[in-house]
């Protein structure tokens, strides 16, 4: 069972035009220092935070109980000019997870309400007993020789979004999820998902779009460990020890 958390600013966007617009390089600084704050919070409780479009991120946070959730809530509001709310919901796949989540903060009223503040609407926690995460770590094979060191800077992040589009519509259709965490790097919570059916993914996007990937996949009773196990796992493919996709279990 994964736990996941929508983290969400209140009323963002009216706010960042209130009483005018905000200058824009601000908003960033308040969006990436919170995104850094809120993964630092959610750290310290073997959770792992994943921006999504900033003003909302999903967190995976099997560990994380309601107290904790609502101390993280009020330190924010304690130190931020805006506030946020935050659905969480458990199941048995990241999306199913997210999904609940998402439901579960939306029966509170609206992104953009006025009255809707820090609100944590609980649909379910995952147990200690029932606790599972499984993460893969997936990158490009060989991105600064092929592309990094030899093509313009913008091109190669094109390439780089076009992976992440393609490994999203794929890996969704098998309940798990999607985040780019920068380089040619992506981490994709994917309980349920066999390591032959992330190979089968990895093999087909070659095939369609001629770039090569591999993936090393962790599994744990929480995201901190899961990911590291992950990181572990892919660190063996470079070293030339496994094939594409390779597992560490805790």
């Amino acid at each position: 069972m994964i736990q996941m958390t929508l983290i969400q600013i209140d009323n963002y966007g009216p706010w960042t035009v209130t009483p005018t617009p905000r200058a824009e390089a601000d908003l960033q600084i308040l969006q990436s220092e919170l995104y850094a704050d809120l993964q630092r919070q959610f750290a310290a409780k073997q959770g792992l935070v994943f921006f999504t479009r900033f003003d909302n991120m999903l967190a995976i946070t099997n560990n994380v109980d309601v107290e904790d959730h609502l101390r993280i809530q009020k330190s924010i509001g304690n130190r931020y000019p805006i506030t946020i709310s935050m659905g969480v919901g458990a199941a048995e796949t990241p999306y199913d997870a997210q999904r609940n989540a998402t439901k579960a903060l939306q029966n509170y009223g609206g992104a953009q309400s006025e009255e809707r503040k820090e609100i944590l609407a609980i649909d379910g926690l995952a147990n200690k007993e029932d606790s599972f995460v499984q993460i893969a770590h997936i990158d490009i094979n060989g991105i600064t020789d092929s592309l990094t060191d030899i093509i313009p800077a913008y091109d190669t992040s094109f390439i780089v979004n076009r992976v992440q589009h393609f490994l999203m519509k794929k890996l969704i259709e098998k309940g798990s999820l999607l985040f780019f965490i920068g380089g040619d790097n992506f981490m994709s919570p994917c309980n349920g998902l066999e390591p032959e059916g992330l190979l089968t993914i990895i093999k087909e996007i070659e095939d369609e779009i001629n770039v090569a990937l591999k993936a090393g996949v962790g599994k744990a009773p929480t995201a901190e460990k899961a990911a590291n196990l992950a990181d572990l796992a892919l660190e063996e493919i470079r070293g030339g020890f496994t094939d594409l996709v390779h597992v560490m279990n805790e």
